[in-house]
């Protein structure tokens, strides 16, 4: 059973090379963007509360963030064939709850991936997509922002999982299949 994070900045392919990988290996991708969207579009309760702050531009709270991921994990797929998270933990203190949680449910984390690209690489491939997908507002001021952002609040996280002894750096500024088969041979 595979149970990974993935870790790596805005552009560098995590959601990307997490779809591909757990395809791979029948494992579950968890994204935190797609729990929301469903709990939204199922109206459930962590949904409705989780709109509200949405309506308002605002952002998720970590308690009804926490709250999705402890039932996503929970889920049989998850629980019995293991999991990717894309997109969580975002910060030390969602990772150590991420920790506390994997202990209750009796689970717990095999590897960290940091998927790294150079950050003008980043900017390249965000600027791309935002083209591609004709999101305006995602202009490189905004993208830098966002990278900064990513420096402030997730980068932590390298050193976190480092000092547990389970991340592994992988560079991500290659060809999309190169890194993918190399993802495949780290956890295979």
């Amino acid at each position: 059973m595979t149970r990974l994070i993935f870790l790596g900045a805005p552009g560098a392919g995590k959601g990307t090379q997490a779809q591909l990988l757990a395809q791979s290996c029948g494992i579950a991708h968890i994204s935190t963007g797609d729990i929301l969207r469903a709990e939204v579009k199922a109206q459930s309760e962590l949904g409705l509360k989780a709109r509200s702050n949405m309506d308002k531009g605002e952002l998720v709270p970590d308690s009804l963030l926490l709250d999705m991921i402890r039932g996503r994990l929970s889920q049989a797929d998850a629980v019995s064939a293991g999991w990717i998270l894309d997109g969580f933990p975002r910060n030390v203190a969602q990772a150590e709850f991420l920790d506390r949680l994997l202990t209750d449910i009796g689970q717990k984390c095999d590897l960290a991936i940091d998927l790294h690209v150079p950050q003008e690489r980043l900017v390249e491939r965000l600027l791309n997509r935002a083209t591609i997908q004709n999101r305006p507002d995602d202009t490189e001021e905004v993208i830098r922002r966002r990278l900064v952002v990513y420096e402030e609040q997730t980068a932590p996280l390298i050193d976190y999982y480092q000092l547990e002894g389970i991340l592994r750096s992988v560079d991500g500024d290659r060809e999309l299949a190169e890194v993918t088969h190399h993802l495949e041979a780290l956890v295979k």
